[in-house]
């Protein structure tokens, strides 16, 4: 699976979630932990006031995450379908984006990538990270993990993220073994290193069982700038993987949490 390994040394810090740029590796493909960026999570109640670009994670009405909670009750509305724009595996890039596991898609136009539609939208799959502890809490639990799957419009501009929460469990993750497995060779969160491989998103949906149940609501970005009118599902269902595996994820990962936001205008299941 694993085919070939690139330099991608050129690639500095940068100020946000990766972008995930559809075959472009530059430098807003990842952000560096510890690099020069004038924020860290450990402090993402101070973003709106270090930077005068970073004014909506201060004054937003939709910001993410939220807390989650069974009395809110799962969402009739907004269903995510994937079954037919996932059906093949996804080529692209595989790499550590500062915090975690990263991928982004190689295809050469967005529209090309795999996707998902919902509400007769259709949206296009430009990569996935990994968060450690997860962004969002179910019931004030909070998950070890939580895997984003971003989603742009067929003009590349980021519209939605699939949410899914990751914790250990008693046998291994069939998606997670694609990257975590004792030959594979996950890159570290100082590594700048990136590796071309194939990866069958769909088996992640199916091992929470295909969004059948889930939150919906309008947020953001949950790093700065913190743009909002991004459309979030998150899964009621948890992702569980191995011991190992989720060992081997958080041995790459640091602390990229950042702190839940007060529900205002985000309309949650609307």
């Amino acid at each position: 699976m694993f085919r070939l390994l690139l330099s991608l040394a050129a690639l500095t810090a940068v100020t946000a979630c990766p972008q995930h740029e559809i075959n472009q590796h530059s430098n807003t493909l990842n952000k560096r932990a510890g690099g020069t960026q004038d924020w860290t999570y450990e402090a993402s109640y101070n973003w709106g006031m270090i930077n005068s670009n970073y004014t909506l994670c201060q004054t937003g009405t939709n910001q993410s995450p939220i807390m989650l909670m069974i009395t809110q009750g799962l969402s009739q509305n907004h269903a995510p379908s994937f079954t037919t724009g996932y059906s093949s595996p996804a080529s692209g890039t595989f790499y550590n984006w500062g915090y975690g596991p990263a991928f982004t898609t190689n295809s050469t136009a967005i529209t090309e990538a795999p996707s998902m539609t919902y509400d007769n939208e259709t949206l296009y799959l430009k990569g996935w990270h990994i968060h450690s502890p997860a962004d969002h809490t179910v019931q004030s639990d909070r998950s070890k993990a939580e895997l984003h799957l971003v989603h742009a419009d067929a003009n590349g501009v980021e519209r939605g993220v699939v949410a899914i929460r990751i914790d250990p469990g008693h046998s291994d993750s069939s998606f997670s073994s694609q990257f975590t497995s004792s030959s594979s060779s996950i890159p570290g969160f100082d590594s700048h290193e990136g590796i071309q491989m194939e990866i069958d998103m769909l088996q992640a949906l199916k091992e929470v069982n295909m969004f059948n149940e889930f939150w919906t609501y309008e947020g953001s970005l949950t790093s700065p700038p913190c743009t909002e009118g991004i459309r979030w599902w998150v899964a009621r269902n948890v992702l569980f993987v191995g011991v190992e595996q989720m060992q081997r994820i958080l041995g790459v990962s640091t602390y990229s949490a950042r702190v839940e936001q007060e529900v205002w205008m985000h309309g949650i299941n609307v």
